[in-house]
C-alpha cells in the first residue's frame, strides 16, 4: 500500500514538474532569439544623443576605488522602458584629483559577455572633479527597452575620469539584473516556480500525513496476547450456576 501511494506521489510530482522543463525550454528559446537579433542589428543603442567615448578600453587609475547603489532597488528589478536610478560612489586616495567625464553602462547575456543586447545612454558630466582624499557620488539614469524580453541579464557600468590629462575608467558594476514587464515586480516564470514550490511542498506534507496515519491505525489494531493467564467470564458463570458443570467444577476443586 505504501509503495502505491509512493508511486502516485511520484506520478503527479512529474506532472507538476513538467511544466518546468516547459520553462526551461521557452526561456532557452528566447536567449536564442536574443543572440540572433543582436547579431542582425535590431537591438542598439537607446537614445541616438549618446556621445562615443572611444572604442577602446582604458586601465583603471591606482588610487581610485568605486562602488555602486540601487538606492530605491536594492533586488534589481529593472522594468523595461521606464528609467532606473543608480549611484557611483568614488573615492580618489590618490595625489592627484580626478575629473570625472562620464557614466556608461550596457547590457549583456549572462552566458557570455561578447553579446551585447543593449548599449545604454551614456551621462556626461561638466566641471566634476574629485579632489585628493575626498570622496564623491554620481547619479545615473538608465532605461532598458521597451521592447527587451523579461529575464536575466549582465548589466556592465564604467566610469570615465581623467587624472592629469590621461585618461582611464573603471566598472562600478558587473553584476545581474532581472528585467521585468513595466509594472511587474516579478516576472511570469518566478511566480509560476515559487506557486509550483509551495504547491510541492504542500503535497509531500500531506503525503507524509497519511503515512503516519496508517502507521498509528495498524499499531493500535495489533491483537494483545497474555500469556500464563487465564480470564472467567462472570456472565457465563451466572448462567451456569445451578447445572451439572459448576457441581463438577466444585467437586474438582473439593479434590484438590
Amino acid at each position: 500500500m505504501a509503495m502505491k501511494s509512493f508511486s502516485v506521489f511520484f506520478f503527479v510530482l512529474l506532472l507538476l514538474a513538467s511544466p518546468i522543463l516547459q520553462v526551461a525550454r521557452c526561456q532557452s528559446e528566447a536567449e536564442a532569439d536574443v543572440a540572433e537579433a543582436v547579431e542582425e542589428g535590431e537591438l542598439g543603442i537607446v537614445g541616438e544623443e549618446a556621445q562615443d567615448f572611444g572604442s577602446g578600453n582604458f586601465d583603471s587609475a591606482p588610487g581610485v576605488e568605486t562602488l555602486c547603489l540601487f538606492p530605491k532597488n536594492s533586488a534589481k528589478f529593472i522594468s523595461a522602458g521606464e528609467e532606473t536610478e543608480l549611484l557611483v560612489g568614488v573615492e580618489n586616495v590618490g595625489e592627484s584629483p580626478m575629473n570625472v567625464i562620464a557614466i556608461t553602462a550596457s547590457v549583456h547575456l549572462p552566458f557570455d559577455h561578447r553579446m551585447l543586447v543593449q548599449n545604454l545612454s551614456a551621462q556626461a558630466f561638466s566641471n566634476a572633479s574629485v579632489p585628493p582624499s575626498k570622496q564623491a557620488t554620481f547619479p545615473y539614469i538608465f532605461a532598458v527597452s521597451k521592447y527587451l524580453q523579461p529575464g536575466t541579464f549582465d548589466l556592465v557600468g564604467n566610469i570615465f575620469y581623467e587624472i592629469d590629462q590621461h585618461p582611464y575608467q573603471s566598472t562600478f558594476y558587473n553584476g545581474t539584473i532581472e528585467v521585468v514587464e513595466a509594472g511587474a515586480f516579478l516576472s511570469v516564470e518566478s511566480v509560476f516556480l515559487v506557486t509550483l514550490g509551495i504547491a510541492l511542498l504542500v503535497l509531500f506534507g500531506l503525503w507524509l500525513q497519511g503515512q503516519f496515519q496508517r502507521i498509528s491505525k495498524k499499531t493500535k489494531r495489533a491483537p494483545k496476547v497474555e500469556v500464563g493467564t487465564r480470564t472467567t467470564d462472570t456472565s457465563l458463570d451466572e448462567w451456569l450456576q445451578g447445572t451439572a458443570y459448576t457441581q463438577s467444577a466444585s467437586k474438582s476443586k473439593k479434590k484438590k
